[in-house]
């Protein structure tokens, strides 16, 4: 059987057979729900889905925003990433630490949006009090940043080894219990993957699994920096009594951004790359891989780990 489908949605579709029809809003406006942060997240899109039975139905389906954030300190473009609209300026904040751009005695005093700008809900500007000395160098991650890019436009891994100096050892030890029941508690408060099943999450948790922060964005980067972000904020940094779960895979920048937030302890649901274990075992920090209860892989500093 062949369908011709046209451009124009009716009111009423005549299936042929096995064509079911499921009725959704007509206007392409975002939708908001009760957990919706400063911008809505998520936003329709109409698809035809075809079942087991191997009969078709026409239907919405919720999607994840993705749109670009330009990063500013005061009239100046730091950066400009892919992001999922909402949580903004805690986003900017973490993305800013994590880049050794601020530090965490550095204090923000306020955000803002340009006024005459036409997309101003996609620009975000950091003020900083004069006396606020920034840091910016070649190997920053300026211009432009997909939401699942890695180290774009880094020159020298070894330059931001120098920015963030490793953990302190400190008496630190998470229980198995403790850990394996982080990945349910995450996706407790997963509100956007529960809806689109296309979003990271990046949560901080105490050690008896208490949850602090937990934030979704479509890029996993922009998840973890938007915890790290609202820490800075809050003034709890830094989050050396507290473990970082998230989502999708734990790459070097994920651990970096750890690093950068004190964070001792990173579990991932994923697997790790070699430079992320590499990163962590030269970092102090314990890495944990593929945390799938009731299984998980240490990949360093297993000391903090009560075993038995």
């Amino acid at each position: 059987m062949r369908a011709r489908l046209t451009t124009v949605v009716a009111d009423e579709i005549v299936s042929r057979r096995n064509v079911q029809v499921t009725d959704f809003h007509r206007l392409q406006q975002y939708l908001k729900s009760s957990l919706m942060k400063d911008a809505p997240s998520i936003g329709p899109g109409r698809i035809i889905r075809r079942k087991k039975d191997g009969s078709l139905e026409y239907l919405r389906d919720d999607l994840t925003i993705e749109e670009p954030l330009e990063i500013r300190i005061d009239e100046k473009t730091i950066a400009t990433t892919m992001r999922t609209p909402g949580h903004d300026e805690e986003l900017a904040t973490g993305f800013l630490l994590s880049e050794a751009v601020i530090r965490d005695s550095v204090r923000i005093q306020k955000f803002s949006r340009p006024e005459d700008a036409r997309n101003r809900e996609n620009i975000i500007t950091i003020h900083l009090p004069a006396r606020a000395k920034i840091k910016l160098t070649r190997a920053q991650r300026f211009g432009t940043i997909s939401s699942s890019c890695g180290l774009c436009g880094k020159e020298s891994i070894d330059s931001i080894r120098q920015n963030f100096p490793a953990i302190r050892s400190i008496s630190l030890r998470i229980d198995i219990n403790a850990l394996l029941a982080l990945p349910s508690l995450l996706r407790e408060q997963q509100s956007d993957f529960a809806r689109t099943g296309g979003i990271h999450a990046a949560g901080i948790f105490d050690l008896n699994g208490k949850a602090l922060i937990v934030r979704e964005d479509i890029g996993r980067h922009n998840a973890v920096d938007k915890v790290i972000g609202r820490a800075f904020l809050d003034g709890k940094l830094p989050l050396d009594r507290h473990v970082l779960l998230v989502s999708g895979r734990a790459s070097f920048e994920i651990m970096q951004k750890a690093l950068a937030a004190g964070i001792a302890i990173v579990a991932s649901v994923s697997a790790p790359s070699a430079l992320a274990m590499e990163f962590a075992r030269d970092s102090n920090q314990t890495l944990i891989g593929f945390l799938r209860p009731p299984s998980f892989n240490i990949y360093s500093h297993v000391e903090r780990m009560v075993l038995d």
